[in-house]
């Protein structure tokens, strides 16, 4: 890899009349995201130009969104949709729910130290005034990156924390919230697995069930997610990405966040899960819903 070589391709892509596209998806699609970083930085110092202003001058659309995407650091991507879910037109709170649900912890704190510096904000700040209720107070709880990490099981608090999630929700009238909150947003993700498996013995149901039936919304959205990530991080992106593209239109946020964000993370799970879920191949799925660059860049980091 050389640093130079890759930003001197780069600039012949964009110099003189019309743009070679494949060119620029070859090129930043084989780098990962440091070796992106480096060409960033080299760009500048060899060329004295800025390569994310000469891109956005040359790309446009989805296809620019995703390039500029690649070019973005990992957790200044996350700050960027995280920002744009809250201060753009109306909230997605999808975005929200994916990103905070989705996270490690050291992940999170990385995305509030940059989001502050970024935007002289606090996330937490902007999550209160743009969201209200139960929801918000779940997205604060999952933003403060504060659950437990390890991996032992209390067999007893599992017993103790499925019999209360049971009565919390199926066995009263009106559902207690906080309780589905204050368990699935703090406990480690072994422990929930076990609380899990002895809810579904004592309510004769999956937790999603009682979580659909007892909330709706965009609460009974995020602790949705925060269950799925729990069980099956790839298999909960791959349903991100199948729900982005299936029917009329495309959610192309949600596709270019998935595709970008977890390109190197763990495509490779996300594709297997896919296929297993949807008897589709994600490939395939991309193939026939997006055209032109913005689908040859989307194919080559779906990989395979």
């Amino acid at each position: 890899f050389s640093a130079e070589q890759e930003a001197q391709t780069l600039r012949k892509a964009m110099k003189g009349l019309g743009t070679d596209e494949d060119a620029i998806i070859e090129t930043l699609t084989k780098l990962n995201v440091s070796q992106r970083q480096q060409v960033l930085i080299t760009y500048k110092s060899t060329i004295g130009r800025d390569l994310i202003d000469d891109l956005k001058s040359e790309l446009s659309g989805n296809f620019e969104r995703v390039i500029i995407g690649l070019m973005t650091p990992t957790t200044m991507y996350d700050v960027h949709e995280l920002r744009r879910a809250l201060k753009g037109a109306g909230t997605d709170e999808g975005c929200l729910i994916e990103i905070l649900a989705s996270r490690t912890n050291a992940e999170i704190r990385h995305i509030n130290e940059n989001y502050k510096l970024q935007y002289g904000s606090t996330l937490e700040d902007d999550i209160v005034s743009d969201t209200s209720s139960m929801f918000r107070r779940v997205l604060v709880s999952l933003a403060t990156g504060n659950r437990d990490e390890g991996t032992f099981v209390d067999e007893a608090l599992a017993q103790q924390d499925a019999q209360a999630l049971y009565e919390a929700g199926e066995k009263k009238w009106g559902t207690d919230e906080m309780q589905f909150m204050s368990i699935l947003c703090t406990r480690n993700r072994c422990h929930l697995l076990r609380v899990f498996d002895v809810y579904r013995v004592i309510a004769n149901k999956d937790i999603t069930d009682s979580i659909k039936s007892e909330m709706s919304g965009d609460l009974e959205d995020a602790l949705l997610a925060v269950v799925k990530c729990m069980r099956n991080k790839p298999a909960y992106f791959a349903e991100r990405l199948y729900k982005s593209m299936k029917g009329l239109g495309t959610d192309d946020s949600t596709l270019i966040r998935v595709m970008v964000s977890r390109a190197e993370i763990d495509m490779l799970y996300i594709r297997r899960e896919f296929l297993a879920m949807y008897g589709k191949s994600l490939h395939s799925f991309i193939k026939g819903d997006c055209s032109g660059d913005y689908r040859k860049v989307l194919l080559r980091l779906c990989g395979g």
